[in-house]
C-alpha cells in the first residue's frame, strides 16, 4: 500500500514539473478499436446497446434523454433491476413526446412539477428488468415523473434508489421559457420494483436543498452521505431520525476537518497548502440549519462556520468499509480527485467525537492521460473502482483503480460523450453504462475475473 501511494504522491509533485512519466497497469490487456467507432473494449469483452432514446416504453411513454446515474438490484426469477437516471429540464426530450401528448397517460399526482401541462418537469427515473443470461431488456417502463435534472444518486440497503436533483430551479417562469410550479434541488426515494409504476414524488426536504450530484448509504450507521456539485461545495452526511426512513426527516451536517476550520481540500493554489495522497484526516460534522433554503447558501454558510471545501463532489459509492467519492474538477491541474471515507465506528452518535471517522485524499494523478474528470463511479466485486470520465474533450473513458491506487483502463467511447451511471449487475456478470448525448445504455459482458495481476 505504501508503495502505491508513493507512486500517486510522485504524480502529483510532478505534475509541477511535467517530467514524470506515468502509464496504466495492464489489467485486462489494450483496447481493441471497434468496428462500430461505438465502444472500444479489451478483447474477450463483448457490448449489447439495450436501450436508445426515444424507445417505446411499456407504459405507453417515451424514453427519455441524457440517462446519467444508475444502480442496479436483484428482481424476481434472477433478473437485475436497474433503475436509470435522466439529466433533463422541461425544455429537453422527455417521456410525454414531442408536444406532450402523452401526458394525459399520467395522472397530475403523479408527477412532482406538472408545469401547468405545457412544460413538465422532463427528468426523473426509468426502470428496466433485465435478463443477465440474454442479455435483454424484458421490461421498461418510467419510476419517476416531474423532476428536473435528475443527475445521479445512489441505491439503499433497503431496496431502493435515491434520485438526485441536480439544480435549485425555483417555482416561477424560467428565462428558458419554462413554468416551474414548484421549488427544486431535492432528492427522491424510488423503490426497485420490477412492476410497472411510478413512485410517489416526495422531495426528500430534510436532505437539503442544493446542487444534488450523488449519496451513498453507510449500512451499519444508516447515515446517508451526499455530494454537492458545485467548485465550491461541501460533503454532506444525513443521519435520519429512522435509519431506512429517510421521509420521517432527520438531521443534515457537513464535514469539517479537526483542527482545519474551512478548508480547502481543492489542492488548487500550493500557496495556500495542499492535502497530500494517502494522509488521513480527522473529520467532525457541523449541524446545518434551515436547509430547506431557497437562498441556494448552504454552502457557504456551511463553508464559514468550518465545514471543509471541495471541487465539484460528483459520483459516491459504499465499499466494505468505507465510502469513495469523486471531485470532477480536485487537484492541482483540475483533472480530478478521488476521496475515501472510512466512518467512525460510532458513526452519528455522541462517541464518535472520541473516534472520528477519517478522510483520506486516495488518488489525485493530475495526469490526464490516467484520469480527466472523474464522474460517476462504482465498485467491481474485485474491489476495484470503476470510474466514468466526464469532460468535453477527447474520448471519454472508463478508467479502473486497484485498492493500492493504480490505474488501468477498461473502455473508451468514439462519440465524444461522457459515460455515466456505471454500476454492475447484482450476479456481478454485467456492467452497465450510459452514453449520454446519444441518449444510450450499454451492457457490457466478459471475464471480469480474467485480470493479468492482481491488485
Amino acid at each position: 500500500m505504501a508503495a502505491s501511494f508513493y507512486g500517486l504522491r510522485s504524480f502529483c509533485d510532478a505534475a509541477n514539473t511535467d517530467q514524470q512519466q506515468t502509464q496504466f497497469i495492464d489489467q485486462y490487456g489494450p483496447l481493441v478499436p471497434d468496428a462500430d467507432k461505438i465502444l472500444d473494449l479489451p478483447r474477450g469483452f463483448q457490448y449489447r446497446i439495450i436501450s436508445r432514446i426515444g424507445d417505446q416504453l411499456d407504459d405507453g411513454l417515451l424514453l427519455p434523454g441524457l440517462p446519467d446515474g444508475m444502480a442496479t438490484f436483484a428482481g424476481p426469477n434472477g433478473r437485475t433491476i436497474l433503475i436509470r437516471n435522466h439529466e433533463l429540464l422541461p425544455d429537453q426530450e422527455n417521456a410525454f413526446g414531442k408536444q406532450n401528448e402523452r401526458l394525459e397517460r399520467v395522472g397530475r399526482d403523479r408527477l412532482y412539477d406538472y408545469g401547468q401541462g405545457k412544460t413538465p418537469g422532463a427528468g426523473g427515473t426509468s426502470t428496466v428488468v433485465f435478463n443477465t443470461k440474454t442479455q435483454r431488456i424484458e421490461r421498461q417502463f418510467m419510476s419517476l415523473l416531474g423532476t428536473y435534472r435528475n443527475c445521479a444518486g445512489g441505491p439503499t440497503p433497503w431496496n431502493s434508489w435515491i434520485s438526485c436533483e441536480e439544480t435549485v430551479d425555483r417555482a416561477g417562469r424560467h428565462e428558458d421559457g419554462y413554468l416551474a410550479e414548484k421549488d427544486h434541488g431535492y432528492c427522491f426515494e424510488v423503490p426497485a420494483s420490477a412492476k410497472i409504476g411510478l413512485a410517489d414524488p416526495l422531495p426528500l426536504t430534510a436532505m437539503g436543498r442544493f446542487n444534488h450530484e450523488a449519496i451513498a448509504v453507510d449500512p451499519i450507521s444508516g447515515a446517508v452521505y451526499e455530494t454537492e456539485d458545485r467548485d465550491d461545495g461541501l460533503f454532506f452526511r444525513f443521519l435520519p431520525k429512522k435509519p431506512g426512513q429517510l421521509a420521517a426527516g432527520g438531521k443534515l451536517q457537513a464535514l469539517q476537518i479537526v483542527d482545519q476550520k474551512s478548508a480547502d481540500t481543492r489542492n488548487w493554489d500550493a500557496a495556500t497548502g495542499t492535502i497530500g495522497v494517502g494522509r488521513k484526516l480527522s473529520v467532525e460534522w457541523i449541524d446545518m440549519d434551515d436547509v430547506d433554503s431557497p437562498k441556494d447558501d448552504l454552502r457557504y454558510r456551511g463553508h464559514n462556520a468550518g465545514a471543509a471545501r471541495f471541487a465539484r463532489g460528483e459520483g459516491i459509492w459504499t465499499g466494505s468499509q468505507e465510502i469513495y467519492f469523486a471531485c470532477t474538477s480536485g487537484g492541482a491541474k483540475k483533472a480530478g480527485q478521488i476521496w475515501r471515507y472510512v466512518p467512525s465506528p460510532h458513526e452519528g452518535t455522541a462517541r464518535e467525537k472520541d473516534h472520528p471517522g477519517t478522510l483520506e485524499l486516495f488518488i489525485e494523478p493530475n495526469d490526464t492521460k490516467l484520469l480527466r474528470n472523474a464522474d460517476n463511479l462504482t465498485i467491481a466485486g474485485s474491489g476495484d473502482l470503476i470510474v466514468c470520465e466526464d469532460h468535453g474533450g477527447s474520448p471519454c473513458r472508463l478508467v479502473g483503480v486497484t485498492p493500492e491506487g493504480q490505474l488501468y483502463l477498461l473502455a473508451r467511447n468514439q462519440l465524444n460523450t461522457e459515460f455515466a451511471g456505471v454500476c454492475f449487475s447484482p450476479d456481478g456478470s454485467t456492467l452497465f453504462v450510459n452514453l449520454q448525448k446519444p441518449g444510450l445504455t450499454v451492457a457490457i459482458s466478459g471475464n471480469w475475473n480474467d485480470r493479468k495481476q492482481s491488485s
